[in-house]
């Protein structure tokens, strides 16, 4: 981790705000149309349980910081979280541990390959690199603090919650699908294990992190899980503070350097916004200070990324005005003004 002596130094922001209510609706809801009818892609089939996923299935949701929700199609249909719970999971634990503590233990760096890699870990002598790979977020999983599994599940259970604004329900049949089919996770648990990167039971370990994949939520859910981490850790539905601002913060950039995976630099440079994607087709886009898109389409590309989702949300990146990184120069702006 680089040492930059800032810690004492106060964090200034700098955020702009959404379009009026009406005129995001709009948006939204043209945004479905443009995208209803795509039929490109597959659902995920080496996970048994979402094989039988419902093809055509496609929702979207906008929730702002002020609680505003938009919401089109699918929108509330139900399906599991997936790799998408690593970015919650990771913020509960940054909260818990601090800062300089899970950035030593886990990391930040893109390893460049796959989210399963086995060789990322040899090549980097052990270390994970960051939470959003599955070593990564099996070694942060295995970091919840709490006496026995059950304990640590209930802790992980409450927080997604939180971020959701309400309960949140284990899909029992992708849980047990998935746990006779997670043979490469136990081995990348038993390879952290072997470089002293764990220091729990990596079967408990793989057996938590299955089980948050497994929390049913809708693309509503992902956008209210989006804009609490948006809005400086405060849930905007609930008002409820479930992370600090500094994890808020450094979760949206560890998002943005690895959210999706070896295609992260291309997510930011087409779409310009923190996300993360979950093999299920749910879709989670974040613009601090602003709010977050969620979308649910099963049908997914050769990476695993919702097609659906990706163009929905590079569309309203552009009509929203989320992309972080669009300016115009001061001069232009202070024409406007006039």
């Amino acid at each position: 981790m680089l040492d930059t002596h800032t810690a004492a130094v106060e964090q200034r922001v700098s955020t702009g705000s959404l379009p009026g209510w009406q005129d995001v609706d709009a948006l939204v809801r043209d945004a479905y149309e443009r995208e209803r009818d795509d039929r490109a892609g597959d659902v995920a089939r080496y996970i048994p349980s979402l094989a039988t996923a419902v093809p055509d299935q496609f929702g979207v949701a906008v929730v702002d910081v002020m609680g505003g929700a938009h919401d089109v199609g699918d929108a509330w249909t139900l399906f599991s979280i997936q790799s998408i719970s690593k970015a919650f999971v990771y913020a509960l634990v940054a909260d818990e541990v601090g800062h300089d503590a899970i950035g030593e233990r886990i990391g930040v760096n893109n390893t460049g390959l796959g989210f399963n890699s086995v060789m990322a870990i040899e090549l980097n002598e052990g270390h994970p690199m960051n939470p959003m790979v599955n070593a990564g977020a099996i070694a942060t999983t295995a970091l919840i603090p709490g006496a026995t599994a059950e304990e640590k599940w209930s802790r992980l259970a409450a927080a997604l919650s939180a971020f959701a604004g309400r309960h949140l329900a284990i899909d029992e049949a992708v849980y047990a699908s998935e746990s006779q089919s997670n043979d490469r996770n136990r081995a990348i648990a038993r390879l952290l294990l072997s470089y002293g990167r764990l220091d729990d039971d990596p079967a408990e370990a793989v057996d938590l992190y299955t089980r948050q994949c497994s929390l049913l939520v809708s693309a509503h859910d992902l956008a209210v899980m989006g804009a609490t981490l948006a809005d400086g850790g405060v849930n905007p539905v609930s008002g409820e503070q479930v992370v600090s601002g500094q994890v808020s913060r450094d979760t949206l950039a560890v998002l943005a350097a690895s959210g999706l995976y070896e295609h992260s630099g291309e997510w930011l440079f087409e779409i310009g916004v923190p996300g993360k994607s979950g093999v299920s087709g749910g879709l989670v886009a974040i613009a601090p200070g602003k709010g977050a898109i969620g979308t649910f389409s099963p049908r997914l590309d050769a990476a695993g990324n919702s097609v659906r989702g990706q163009r929905t949300a590079a569309h309203l990146s552009r009509v929203l005005g989320l992309n972080i990184f669009a300016s115009r120069s001061a001069g232009d702006a202070a024409v406007e003004d006039v």
